[in-house]
């Protein structure tokens, strides 16, 4: 008897669930096992042979919602939309006279005053003039323009005249430093740059040393009146603000250059925490694939819905949000420039759409955990009924929790919630893992859909995604119905397709959302992209029943003690900054000792106060040189270590307490903040070696 082809196969698989579609159950998926089910234990991927043969193995997985097409663009009415310039057309002939861009003005005093709104008409128009005005200044169509700022409206409004024009969008962080912006600049061969006042004098530093640069459009000019600087001596650069370069582009007005899908739409340079910033080449195609895939997901907004934009626009993560939503007509309001004052920006704005990442998730936790304890004991115990309650609910896959849950709602989590505004539909995080600790107090406590999303820069950001509908954690959800995904297997690691009761190997990716490879640099585009188109991530997966996906280790970032065991650091960190003494922690292994350590910034908003009820004198810099102190911050992660139930050798053997937190600024954070390793080791390079010091060596 002949074999079934793969495309046999497939054709099955898709009788299968429309049969059980019409029986009112779902199908599971495990190790490419394929059966009906109750509805308690839904599927969220289906695995597919990745080549069509007769014998394949079943081992590709993609979205439930679309096993057997990817998604590359909008359904209809919007499926003509392929490039960024599309975006905005079709949002600005769908949604005129809605809210689009958002922005605080000051104040003489310098306070912050109600959001005022540029719309998606308004928007529109300005682009076009500001990219009429830089075809007039003699930017080329093709060429790589330049936007150096942080978040704002006109930050956006200067992006999207780059695409309507054909022009390629290069980003950099604000926070990047000259010689950063100098790589990148000459690199990328920018012939301009889009610059905030903030940082033009960190670009004019190296715009000497920047041939290429030919136009500095600036904004954000504290007194308008005041002239801008003359470029430095020897540069053929002009410097002209953005509202001379929107008058001069009006009364010189241009048809728009629309992009094809297949141009380069940006160079993404990633943050990186090793070496140079590489520059991923993406596409309109690439970007608007993404987003058409994770608009599958958001099924409950709203045209005018508001989004707080303060992630960096440079990194993907926000750039993608911008295009969906923007699709979406959502309304974008940019906060104040400083994230000390970003919860203010919150109430002002009250966002129905969050995205953020773990570090604020965790910081909104611990305040609130904190403002719990202080409490009295009859609100602490009515917190813990409460808390409790909804947490069962949450385990049967009911958010509400009956009637005591909605009770509760609004006793208790009302008075939290309006913290963030009182109308939030989506909480998104993404970046780096969420505890599920955290994951479930977000659902519990503010009443939104909560989704961790996991993607990179390579992939046009979005991977995978957990489903509004799925409320288990400790997972990263399935494929976005853009991609494909399959475990690739790393014996030298221990991680196979046939592992049990998972499998488990290196996460790869495919699709119309996946780069193109990396700007002038074959050698590392060959390293993670193979020949069959496959994007090797670095990080390794399982696929839990349903075909969720679980991150469950790094491949690059691990690291081998001395009796062989693989160490991956970031899931310790994550274990230890769940101690309340605890505010971040890098955690390091020698190859050639068996033991772990740590140097640990601990949390001031606990410690001091710990320090005070014990009579112990000093203020942070003093406190974490105090032995008593080391001892209970060490004893604090030691329980954490417990509970999270971490073998012997994951667990840290001395600790090093540091009273400055990592950040942007000290170099030892990306602006997403991922901690630089290789800085981090060389920053405290005699601190580890102090600690080492004091262990026997064969511990």
């Amino acid at each position: 008897m002949a074999q079934p082809t793969a495309q046999h196969r497939m054709d099955v698989l898709a009788r299968q669930l429309a049969q059980a579609e019409r029986d009112g159950l779902q199908l599971v998926s495990t190790a490419g096992q394929h059966h009906a089910c109750q509805p308690e234990a839904p599927i969220f991927s289906i695995a597919l042979p990745e080549k069509l043969t007769p014998d394949g193995p079943w081992t590709v997985h993609r979205s439930a919602s679309s096993p057997f097409q990817l998604v590359s663009a909008y359904p209809p009415p919007a499926d003509h939309v392929r490039t960024l310039h599309d975006n905005l057309e079709y949002a600005a002939s769908k949604y005129p006279h809605m809210p689009y861009l958002g922005t605080r003005k000051r104040d003489d005093k310098g306070r912050p005053g109600p959001y005022t709104w540029m719309t998606y008409a308004q928007a529109s128009d300005v682009r076009t003039a500001l990219g009429s005005g830089l075809l007039q200044m003699g930017i080329s169509p093709k060429a790589g323009v330049g936007i150096y700022s942080v978040n704002c409206k006109e930050w956006l409004l200067f992006d999207s005249a780059l695409h309507a024009y054909s022009l390629v969008s290069v980003p950099l962080y604000d926070t990047l430093g000259p010689d950063a912006v100098e790589f990148i600049a000459n690199h990328a061969e920018l012939a301009a740059v889009g610059v905030s006042a903030a940082v033009l004098p960190t670009l004019l530093t190296c715009l000497p040393r920047c041939p290429s640069i030919r136009l500095l459009v600036v904004w954000g000019s504290p007194s308008p009146s005041e002239p801008l600087p003359e470029p430095p001596a020897g540069c053929n650069c002009h410097i002209v603000s953005l509202e001379a370069l929107e008058q001069l582009g009006r009364r010189h007005p241009r048809a728009h250059l629309p992009p094809k899908p297949s141009d380069t739409a940006t160079l993404c340079y990633t943050s990186g925490t090793t070496g140079q910033p590489k520059g991923a080449i993406l596409t309109h195609a690439n970007l608007v694939a993404n987003a058409a895939g994770t608009s599958t997901l958001l099924p409950d907004t709203t045209p005018g819905d508001r989004h707080l934009s303060y992630l960096p626009l440079a990194h993907i993560y926000e750039r993608i949000n911008m295009v969906l939503l923007t699709y979406l007509g959502a309304a974008i309001g940019f906060y104040s420039g400083n994230v000390q004052e970003l919860l203010d920006d919150v109430l002002a704005l009250k966002p129905q759409i969050f995205c953020s990442v773990p570090r604020l998730w965790n910081r909104i936790y611990d305040r609130v955990m904190l403002t719990v304890q202080g409490g009295s004991p009859l609100a602490r115990s009515l917190f813990d009924r409460a808390y409790a309650h909804k947490k069962a609910a949450l385990a049967r896959g009911d958010p509400v929790g009956g009637r005591w849950g909605r009770l509760y709602d609004k006793l208790v989590f009302s008075k939290i919630r309006a913290k963030l505004g009182g109308e939030l539909k989506y909480m998104i995080s993404g970046a780096s893992p969420i505890s599920e600790e955290v994951m479930s107090f977000l659902r519990i406590c503010f009443g939104a859909t909560v989704m961790e999303g996991y993607g990179m820069t390579e992939a046009a950001c979005t991977i995978s995604t957990t489903r509004a509908e799925d409320l288990t954690t400790g997972h990263v959800g399935a494929p976005n119905p853009a991609v494909e995904v399959k475990l690739v297997d790393l014996p030298e690691m221990g991680y196979t397709s046939r592992d049990s009761p998972y499998p488990r190997g290196e996460i790869c990716v495919r699709g119309p959302s996946i780069f193109s490879g990396y700007y002038k640099d074959e050698a590392q585009t060959r390293e993670v992209l193979d020949e069959d188109g496959w994007l090797h991530t670095g990080d390794v997966g399982a696929w839990l029943e349903g075909g969720r996906l679980k991150i469950i280790d790094r491949k690059k970032n691990i690291f081998k003690l001395a009796q062989g065991e693989y160490i991956a650091p970031e899931k310790i960190e994550n274990t230890y900054t769940r101690s309340p003494m605890v505010l971040q922690a890098f955690v390091y292994g020698d190859s050639f000792r068996s033991q772990l350590v740590a140097v640990v910034v601990p949390d001031p908003e606990v410690l001091l106060p710990w320090a005070r009820e014990r009579a112990i004198a000093g203020e942070l810099p003093e406190l974490c040189r105090n032995p008593h102190v080391v001892e209970a911050v060490f004893r604090s992660m030691q329980e954490q270590a417990r509970e999270a139930q971490l073998r012997g050798f994951e667990q840290v053997h001395s600790v090093h307490l540091h009273p400055e937190p990592f950040s942007v600024e000290n170099g030892l954070l990306t602006p997403t903040f991922k901690l630089k390793r290789p800085q981090a080791k060389a920053r405290f390079q005699d601190e580890l070696d102090a600690m080492y010091s004091q262990l026997p060596a064969s511990a």
